[in-house]
């Protein structure tokens, strides 16, 4: 994998990118992070990434080790030095090296950051065309017991879990179900679901990390003049949905064809997600100047 990486805002060549062993991300997975990509050259929303990764720090108390301003320019330093115009990007806050091993957050010194640009792997065009098989899977996440659920925190167990179950099944992705029944999100996805030509997603007050790609497809529903329900969709309502779709930044709206073996609708994407899609790819895209 061809890799650009820049640790604590010094380039270093990927075969030689090393983090201590005693570092809390590694420990504890004591870290937020923040992934996107690059469209003809370009971050979509980096600010707004940005901006989220200064709140998750904020959440979870960690001091950003410099300003969100040297954050942007060595991440696009990065990009630019990885030469691919259609990227990806992830950029770690680690809480860094403790004076010694131990749970206490004051042991800490010092924040560590890593920013990794990688080419883009496209997902394949009949994902979008056809749409993915999902399942359902039961699970609570460390971030909603530890009161963070809108943080992105480095501790990702579940949804490696998740995917691995979703994969054990021939599906892509993964929806969690909570403890009441309730699908508030994806594996790493933000959920969308129509039922009687309604927009239904979680609200921000759920128990999701709101994600920036669902915010501006909103957006983009409200332009559109589409009726928007923001509540928890109950698993057993998903039999009755007209469409489903996920949203991230890396896959930007992928329709959901089948859920636990049983079509959604009539097993195609429909009108809705792929106009949403269009209009979300037109946004993201930079125009020719």
């Amino acid at each position: 994998m061809r890799a650009t990486v820049m640790i604590d805002g010094q380039l270093v060549a990927s075969e030689d990118a090393r983090v201590s062993v005693f570092d809390r991300g590694f420990l504890y997975g004591d870290s937020v992070f923040e992934s996107l990509r690059s469209y003809h050259g370009v971050p979509f929303a980096l600010d707004e990434h940005l901006a989220r990764l200064k709140q998750s720090a904020e959440r979870v108390a960690l001091a950003l080790p410099v300003s969100v301003d040297t954050l942007r320019s060595e991440l696009l330093h990065a990009l630019s030095e990885h030469g691919n115009p259609e990227s990806y990007m992830r950029l770690t806050l680690t809480r860094g090296v403790g004076r010694s091993m131990g749970l206490d957050p004051d042991l800490a010194e010092q924040s560590l950051r890593v920013a990794i640009v990688t080419d883009l792997a496209r997902p394949p065009a009949e994902m979008y065309e056809l749409g993915i098989s999902a399942i359902t899977y039961r699970a609570e996440r460390p971030s909603d017991v530890a009161g963070v659920a809108d943080a992105k925190i480095g501790n990702y167990l579940l949804a490696v879990m998740a995917a691995r179950e979703a994969r054990a099944r021939g599906a892509r992705e993964a929806l969690i179900e909570d403890g009441k029944g309730q699908v508030l999100e994806g594996a790493s996805s933000n959920v969308f679901a129509v039922f009687s030509g309604v927009l239904v997603t979680a609200p921000d007050t759920a128990a999701i990390l709101p994600g920036i790609t669902r915010r501006h497809v909103l957006s983009l529903a409200q332009s559109q003049g589409l009726e928007i329900e923001l509540r928890a969709i109950a698993k057993s309502e998903l039999a009755s949905a007209e469409e489903v779709f996920v949203t991230s930044s890396l896959r930007e709206l992928v329709p959901v064809a089948t859920i636990d073996g049983q079509s959604v609708g009539n097993g195609r994407p429909g009108a809705i997600s792929h106009e949403l899609l269009r209009a979300y790819r037109e946004i993201a895209t930079p125009r020719a100047k």
